[in-house]
């Protein structure tokens, strides 16, 4: 067993299906430790004070991180890599060598640089925070500059593993990283309160580059500091990944602001938005992730090969796929908000109140979650043809969108206007306070939603024939899950007589059984529609991809 389980550390797995099912699962373990990292948290702190100086406080190094992908972005390196792999193996060795040098020299200059600034910094990220708070704000946000460090050191070896489909390796770095968190709040956070949880944070960071060191030895490609750098090459990379470190940027930029107003906006409103993202993240993660995870690597090899069709089909075939999973899975976030946020986090300080605003939180953010997962396949599907200022397009536009409308939003819920008074009616959060922060979900989504439609038309215009590819598919999907979602309403007020929703197996149960018939109805519904995407994804489990023997990673070679 001992055997079986390290042959996998050292496995390639093909084809876009059998890598992404490998990618998914590992994300829902992630998921599953993400969860109980933040029902911990939940439940300790409920969604007050603390809890939104330690969501605050992740805000600048976070920022420090997404420049430094200006270097170590797996989606610019991995092109690189393979060309100069294809050449020699102590050409790419080479090139990741001088990739460290450079990334150690930068990611010390910010995090020196972050360290002294902080303290200004903490004004623009959190106006609303009273001095003493602001304090603890700046010893979390200088602890937490070690993260940046350890998982730009995570991103520049999983290019190497990436670049060999090792990706059961690569899909155990998030699960790591929350053990740790988990591990700082069992453990640190009874010792040194909040500065326990970021020194769990610190220690998950450091497990998400140690799990991929095992299999980056085995292939010989350990990068190591060295004087000899090709700077032209250092360059080149960072002029690739700049445009990508710009929309990373802007996206960070938008969470820096959403902050600021939520911090202004009454304790806990910092909490809420970000508890309520985790989990509206959970499906993004196991869908969106998993296939442009899997695809970035075959699509960079085929438009290199110049083999532009089979590029086509291979990014369609991820559109698809993600509608297919991601619609469904919105539906039944909405539905079921108030099941499953009351069952992850019902339980300590997290009161009734702040169920009934996260699950309205989440419930928004679940509009926009198809969108959210094609932009993560979008942007690395043009990074793996060369197009990298496609992107920052949709993301300046769609950044600028947000900024603007956000102090709209929150005034208009503010001032209750009929909009809010709609909102609150049909996420059923009337008379709960706070409910002006539900602003800031609903000014994200929109946003998402208008970024996916820009890329969307520049990349039908730039290889076409992607929304003939999918139309199909998505009246299917579109149909099959509204349909599973007026089952499963309906329901859950059926079931409310049978079960105490009062007591967690109560809730539970409703929501589980619930979802179970719904789903039961969504595959009966494609199954009747003869949906491609079924019988694909159900060939591929019927495969048993964990049994997949190692394949070569040519193009020509891999499943589509």
């Amino acid at each position: 067993m001992v055997k079986r389980i390290f042959k996998m550390f050292h496995r390639e797995f093909g084809g876009l299906h059998k890598a992404a099912l490998i990618l998914a699962v590992s994300s829902v373990v992630s998921a599953l430790f993400g969860i109980l990292r933040d029902r911990l948290l939940a439940g300790t702190f409920g969604a007050g004070q603390s809890l939104d100086i330690y969501y605050a406080a992740f805000k600048i190094p976070d920022f420090i991180y997404i420049i430094s992908l200006s270097l170590v972005s797996v989606n610019a390196l991995i092109p690189f890599f393979l060309e100069k792999e294809s050449s020699s193996k102590e050409e790419a060795k080479k090139f990741l060598d001088g990739m460290m040098s450079f990334y150690l020299a930068v990611i010390v200059f910010l995090s020196l640089g972050a360290f002294f600034a902080i303290p200004y910094l903490s004004d623009l990220v959190a106006p609303g925070f009273s001095p003493e708070l602001k304090s603890k704000l700046v010893l979390l946000s200088r602890l937490l500059l070690l993260s940046p460090f350890f998982l730009g050191l995570s991103n520049l070896v999983s290019t190497v593993v990436q670049s060999h489909n090792k990706f059961f390796v690569y899909a155990l770095s998030p699960i790591f990283y929350n053990f740790g968190i988990i591990a700082g709040i069992v453990f640190f956070l009874p010792a040194w309160g909040l500065a326990g949880v970021v020194f769990g944070v610190i220690l998950g960071a450091l497990a998400h580059f140690a799990i991929q060191l095992p299999a980056i030895l085995k292939l010989g490609f350990f990068p190591l500091p060295s004087p000899k750098m090709d700077r032209k090459e250092v360059l080149k990379v960072a002029k690739l990944s700049l445009p990508r470190t710009l929309g990373l940027g802007l996206n960070q930029i938008i969470l820096i602001f959403i902050t600021a107003f939520a911090s202004l906006a009454g304790a806990g409103s910092i909490a809420v938005f970000n508890l309520s993202f985790n989990l509206q993240s959970v499906p993004l993660a196991v869908i969106g992730m998993s296939y442009s995870v899997a695809a970035f690597p075959t699509l960079a090899k085929l438009f290199v090969n110049d083999k532009r069709k089979e590029f086509l089909e291979q990014a369609v075939i991820a559109v698809r796929q993600i509608i297919f999973w991601s619609a469904p899975a919105a539906v039944l976030i909405i539905v079921l908000r108030a099941q499953i946020v009351r069952a992850i986090f019902g339980s300590g300080y997290f009161t009734w109140q702040n169920t009934r605003l996260t699950a309205a939180a989440m419930a928004i953010f679940a509009v926009s979650i198809t969108a959210q997962s094609m932009i993560v396949l979008f942007v690395r599907a043009f990074y793996a043809s060369g197009k990298t200022w496609k992107p920052i397009v949709a993301n300046v536009l769609s950044a600028c969108f947000i900024i603007g409308i956000v102090p709209v939003f929150l005034k208009l819920f503010e001032w209750s206007h009929p909009l809010s008074s709609f909102f609150e009616t049909v996420l059923r959060v009337k008379g709960v306070a706070g409910t002006k922060m539900l602003a800031f979900p609903t000014a994200f989504s929109l946003g998402m939603i208008f970024n996916c439609a820009i890329l969307f038309c520049l990349f039908q215009k730039e290889f076409g024939g992607v929304w003939s590819g999918v139309k199909k598919v998505f009246a299917e999907v579109l149909t099959a899950s509204v349909l599973m979602g007026v089952v499963s309403y309906f329901l859950l007020g059926a079931l409310d007589n049978i079960f105490d929703i009062n007591t967690f197996v109560g809730i539970l149960m409703q929501g589980i059984i619930s979802a179970v018939f719904g789903g039961a109805v969504w595959y009966g519904a494609l199954r009747a529609a003869g949906s491609l995407e079924l019988k694909e994804i159900t060939g591929a489990l019927k495969q048993r991809f964990w049994k997949t023997p190692v394949i070569a990673s040519e193009p020509e070679n891999l499943d589509r």
